[in-house]
């Protein structure tokens, strides 16, 4: 008889799937790609579908809108997961494409995480997206210009779809109440819902399940929404599209000089999941990057904080990382070290490799030594102020050239000033070595006694 009860029982479907909307009218957010005047929108209308990919964080109606623009065109829809799916499956769905074509029917083919396909499994798409077979429908959450090789790009429109706002989120949840038949007046619970949701619809009405199942389906109260809100979930993906949007809020904010927004950055990457000893080595190359010898300071305390971080652990090594990032956001700015570094790789991987003149080898034996290495070599030690005015320590060829140009800010002020001073005594002493008796050039105050 149990058997009996359990055969006759209904299946269970979430509230997330119950509320799946029957029409693109009733689909929530995303007004900009289905929204009455949006682009999609318009050709659909016009009875016109062709292959696309839907780029967008979990739960934002990927899915959803896959099958309604299927339902929209009258075309049959066909659903397969990269994670799932092999060349069994990829085969099925190729012969029902083809017969409903000689039926005179559209197939809509729709791939979720399709980023999940290697970049042969996408190109085995292509001939059908090509002759027609189907049209090609992706999901994906990460970046497709990465995910995705640019065949199956060049066929397909990306469309990017965006976390729903929070008066979106709101309407969902309302509509989900309204499923399960609630009347809710307090709508504070509900606030407190869309919060944790971050942005993704089909949480926000997996929490408003479990807290009607905890409260035995009535009006929601904050305790019994507190009491599913365990933990925080916000959306970070390490290794994912957002990882890489936050880190670069964080470093362009250290290099904006906005300790508050980098603090903000610093503390989502930390409430999503991240490691803080990733973020302390993100500090560490900030430091040398946007700051370098404008305040020298900042690297010693980036590396420091990193240290701490690995000795205290969380929550405590978390306050010194805190303390480094406001630092570098409020600390001087330079990229000079990091533009002459770059320049510096760019001529030694374009130029041939000149020899290292003579004066500069070191002639640890007779023979080295009578073929002149090291001949002619000054001790900057022995030079008046430590410094052989004239010298030259690049390859004959590159005598000229500059790398380094530091900028009028911090530290930097006075190690231009002194490098200035230098080539100045530099030029003097090739013009007296020359016979020239006019000597140009300006900056003779070297800032040297700070150095």
């Amino acid at each position: 008889m149990a058997a009996d009860l359990f055969e006759r029982e209904s299946p269970y479907e979430p509230l997330a799937s119950r509320l799946r909307p029957a029409s693109l009218d009733e689909y929530v957010g995303q007004s900009h790609v289905v929204g009455s005047d949006a682009p999609l929108r318009r050709a659909l209308d016009a009875g016109q579908i062709h292959s696309l990919i839907l780029w967008g964080p979990p739960g934002v109606g990927k899915t959803t809108l896959a099958r309604l623009i299927a339902n929209y065109v009258d075309a049959r829809f066909i659903s397969l997961s990269a994670v799932m799916a092999g060349v069994k499956e990829i085969r099925e769905a190729v012969e029902r494409g083809k017969q409903a074509q000689a039926e005179g029917r559209k197939t809509l083919l729709f791939i979720d995480e399709v980023h999940r396909f290697n970049k042969s499994q996408q190109d085995a798409f292509l001939p059908y997206v090509e002759d027609g077979t189907f049209v090609f429908v992706g999901a994906t959450t990460e970046n497709p210009s990465f995910e995705l090789n640019n065949a199956l790009l060049s066929r397909a429109q990306v469309y990017v779809l965006k976390s729903l706002t929070d008066d979106e989120l709101l309407t969902v949840i309302q509509r989900g109440l309204a499923v399960e038949g609630i009347q809710q007046d307090d709508i504070e619970p509900l606030k407190a819902l869309v919060q944790a949701a971050d942005g993704d619809a089909r949480r926000s009405l997996n929490l408003l399940e479990q807290a009607l199942q905890l409260n035995g389906q009535t009006p929601l109260t904050e305790d019994d929404v507190r009491a599913v809100l365990v933990t925080s979930f916000r959306r970070f993906d390490k290794g994912g599209e957002a990882f890489y949007d936050q880190i670069s809020a964080l470093h362009k904010s250290v290099r904006g000089s906005d300790p508050d927004g980098a603090l903000y950055w610093f503390c989502r990457m930390l409430d999503g999941g991240c490691d803080p000893l990733y973020v302390a080595r993100r500090l560490v190359r900030m430091a040398s990057e946007d700051i370098g010898n404008a305040d020298p300071r900042a690297l010693s305390i980036c590396t420091d904080a990193w240290e701490a971080q690995e000795r205290l652990g969380s929550p405590e090594g978390e306050l010194v990382l805190a303390q480094a990032v406001a630092y570098i956001a409020c600390a001087p700015k330079s990229n000079a070290v990091y533009t002459a570094y770059k320049a510096a790789r760019k001529l030694v991987q374009e130029s041939p490799s000149y020899e290292v003149p003579l004066h500069l080898r070191n002639a640890p034996t007779k023979l080295m030594a009578s073929l002149d290495y090291g001949a002619e070599y000054r001790y900057a030690h022995d030079e008046q102020g430590a410094f052989a005015a004239g010298e030259n320590y690049l390859p004959q060829e590159l005598s000229d050239v500059l790398f380094y140009h530091p900028t009028d800010r911090g530290l930097e002020q006075k190690i231009g000033a002194k490098l200035e001073h230098l080539r100045y005594l530099n030029q003097t002493s090739t013009q007296q070595r020359y016979g020239h008796d006019a000597i140009h050039g300006s900056g003779q105050t070297t800032g040297d006694e700070e150095l």
